[in-house]
């Protein structure tokens, strides 16, 4: 049986990489890209920065910089308006996950037209679509190198997870400077979200060799730099692995698929309004200690990568290793509970079943080494809140 694998087509890597975008534009052939960010970016100069190097090699760019964390159906009209107004011929997604998806739904609602929802997973879209180019400022979503966009459906506070070859950036720059002044919460919560990824790329009923190989890089170096990272921003080395581990592992879950943390995470964010990797890292101790049973070796072979066990350690006492030392790290990166965040324990409780079934509905679940029942994935809920 063989696997599809699906990468951007060129990736330019490395401190000062920001500085080839215009070359990256030019061997798309395009002119006249939209820059999709936010205020903060606008704020700290460094749109002006990629402005005046796109302009320097002859491109018209303009810029929309009213995205919101956690794109919602809503937030897309204004974009698509910014895109039609300038007649953009491509989107740079310039910023953290929420630019980066923002700009994926932008290429392809603008000219395929309809309405988000019409691309919820399990539909695949492979149909036409702007090219994206993505530049991360984080390291953590992964979203420069996925072949997915996550929106919420502004109606129903719905997280839709969208699929298919038209979200996936055609050409990505990685610069790790950009990430130096990222402050320590945001730097573990992405942190995390890039670890979830990776672990879960590798546990996933979906994965393959190639997918593998990611994910157990990456797991190796975030397990070695993310607490570096989180201590000390300014540490560049630290800042390039994450980075690179960050893109590793968007590519490992691109091509193979998240499972049941990112299926019960995207109700949290919805509904609570929690980024997307802080919501990841409240469930990931839990949710490993519940899959274990399901497939003991790959959670013993990602304890043995995190640095959690060695090659001779036993795939039983490795893969609780791994649980011990995921808790750790969310106690050692400050990670809230649920409660602890702030979220009220009726709301929580009331909206459980319907968390329980959108999770469910996602797909994500599915590809989880043990397959849960809602009830289960309400039992988990209730069990993280505290």
């Amino acid at each position: 049986m063989s696997t599809q694998v699906a990468l951007p087509r060129f990736t330019r890597i490395g401190a000062g990489a920001i500085e080839d975008i215009g070359g990256v534009i030019d061997q798309l052939g395009v002119r006249r890209p939209l820059l999709v960010t936010d205020k903060y970016l606008t704020s700290t100069g460094v749109v002006d920065r990629v402005l005046e190097i796109l302009r320097a090699a002859g491109k018209d760019p303009a810029v929309f910089d009213d995205t919101v964390p956690d794109p919602t159906t809503d937030s897309l009209t204004p974009g698509l308006r910014a895109v039609s107004e300038h007649r953009a011929d491509s989107v740079i997604g310039f910023g953290g996950g929420s630019p980066i998806d923002t700009a994926k739904a932008l290429a392809v609602l603008s000219i395929q037209g309809g309405h988000m929802r019409d691309y919820k997973a399990p539909r695949v879209y492979t149909g036409p679509a702007l090219p994206i180019i993505a530049i991360p400022t984080t390291a953590g979503s992964g979203s420069e190198a996925t072949q997915f966009t996550i929106i919420s459906d502004s109606a129903s506070d719905e997280k839709m997870l969208c699929i298919g070859l038209s979200f996936l950036p055609i050409a990505t720059v990685i610069d790790y400077e950009l990430t130096v002044t990222m402050p320590p919460r945001l730097t573990a919560d992405t942190g995390i979200d890039a670890l979830t990824h990776a672990i879960e790329a590798y546990v996933s009923k979906k994965a393959n060799p190639l997918s593998d190989g990611l994910a157990l890089a990456a797991i190796r170096t975030i397990g070695q730099q993310l607490r570096t990272a989180y201590a000390d921003g300014t540490d560049t080395v630290a800042r390039n692995a994450m980075m690179t581990a960050a893109t590793q592992a968007g590519m490992a879950f691109s091509n193979s698929s998240v499972a049941l943390v990112h299926g019960m995470s995207r109700p949290i964010g919805a509904h609570f309004h929690v980024a997307h990797g802080l919501s990841n890292a409240m469930l990931l101790p839990a949710i490993t200690t519940f899959s274990v049973p399901g497939n003991e070796i790959r959670y013993a072979d990602c304890a043995r990568a995190f640095g959690a066990a060695t090659v001779s350690t036993a795939d039983s006492d490795a893969a609780q290793s791994l649980v011990d030392a995921l808790s750790e790290l969310c106690r050692d990166l400050k990670v809230p509970t649920p409660s602890v965040f702030g979220i009220d324990r009726a709301r929580w409780d009331a909206l459980t079943p319907l968390m329980a079934r959108q999770a469910l509905d996602s797909g994500s679940p599915a590809n989880n080494p043990v397959v849960p029942t809602a009830a289960q994935i309400e039992a988990l809920y209730a069990e993280v809140f505290d």
